[in-house]
């Protein structure tokens, strides 16, 4: 215990005043990582347009304009993806239906926290998707699977991000260990004793910024960037093994599963992985 790090810091960052609205740590980390990845979005997608001969004769200003109002564009739809998907997969994941159901309001109570990545994943597929449909006909190469390519490498980052936002609203705990590095956190959030544990958010949050720079590296390779699936695969299998495998190191989030070998989180972890590896070789299935 006592060679643990004590962490026990106020979730707000201030209040603001005369509203008395807190602004938290996660969610400025959550900003952050769009923040970032609208960024980087830009980047990747100007990068694509260059290397199209149909865009040769635009020039560099006019290529990142485009890029720039398309993700614009994308944004939007991925914020509401992102929350919607997430927020649903909470209460279909980790909640029992009586706790919502008794009050369905619960669902808009953001502060509280409950935001699962699985349903992420599925919230960014489909506004991706509808995203695609919009714009076909103006941009037919930018299809839903190379969209998803382009946000799924500050989509890594994001992650990380989020993660150390978790790290400072004392959620998603590791499982108690006597390492040096281990974390005492004086208010979890689920109410359990302060004893040390591992730091599993670090853990993922710097794994998470390893997958974002292999990602990114490989995102200025064209043989990388003008195949459909090689990225949104790669995030898919790096993101959710890692995930997998570090469930053993963390609490059980959900309350539906007991006496179980697997957790919640590697059990939709599989699915996913499965999904990464059709979206990396799809170009080899029959057609």
């Amino acid at each position: 215990m006592l060679s643990a790090i004590y962490w026990n810091p106020d979730p707000k960052i201030f209040t603001v005043p005369f509203l008395n609205f807190p602004i938290l740590w996660y969610g400025v980390f959550f900003a952050l990582g769009f923040w970032f990845a609208f960024l980087i979005v830009v980047r990747i997608l100007t990068h694509y347009f260059r290397l199209l001969p149909s865009y040769k004769k635009l020039d560099a200003t006019e290529l990142k304009k485009r890029a720039h109002l398309l993700v614009d564009r994308l944004t939007v739809y991925i914020v509401i993806g992102t929350i919607l998907g997430a927020r649903i997969g909470h209460f279909i994941f980790y909640e029992h239906p009586s706790e919502y159901l008794a009050d369905p309001m619960e669902f808009f109570r953001f502060r509280n926290g409950g935001l699962a990545s699985h349903g992420a994943i599925i919230g960014i597929v489909a506004a991706t998707i509808l995203f695609s449909y919009r714009i076909r006909k103006k941009y037919p190469d930018l299809t839903w699977l190379r969209i998803l390519d382009f946000i799924a490498v500050p989509t890594a980052l994001a992650g990380a991000c989020i993660r150390v936002g978790n790290f400072f609203n004392q959620e998603i705990l590791g499982t108690p260990t006597n390492l040096p590095w281990a974390v005492v956190f004086g208010h979890p959030a689920d109410g359990s004793l302060p004893v040390p544990r591992h730091p599993a958010q670090l853990y993922e949050a710097l794994w998470y910024l390893v997958v974002f720079f292999v990602l990114l590296y490989l995102s200025n390779k064209p043989s990388f960037l003008l195949r459909q699936g090689k990225l949104v695969g790669l995030f898919l299998i790096f993101v959710f093994a890692f995930r997998f495998f570090i469930e053993f190191l963390k609490t059980e989030q959900s309350h539906l599963l007991s006496a179980f070998y697997l957790t919640m989180g590697q059990i939709l972890s599989i699915p996913v992985i499965v999904l990464g590896i059709l979206f990396y070789f799809h170009e080899r299935f029959p057609k």
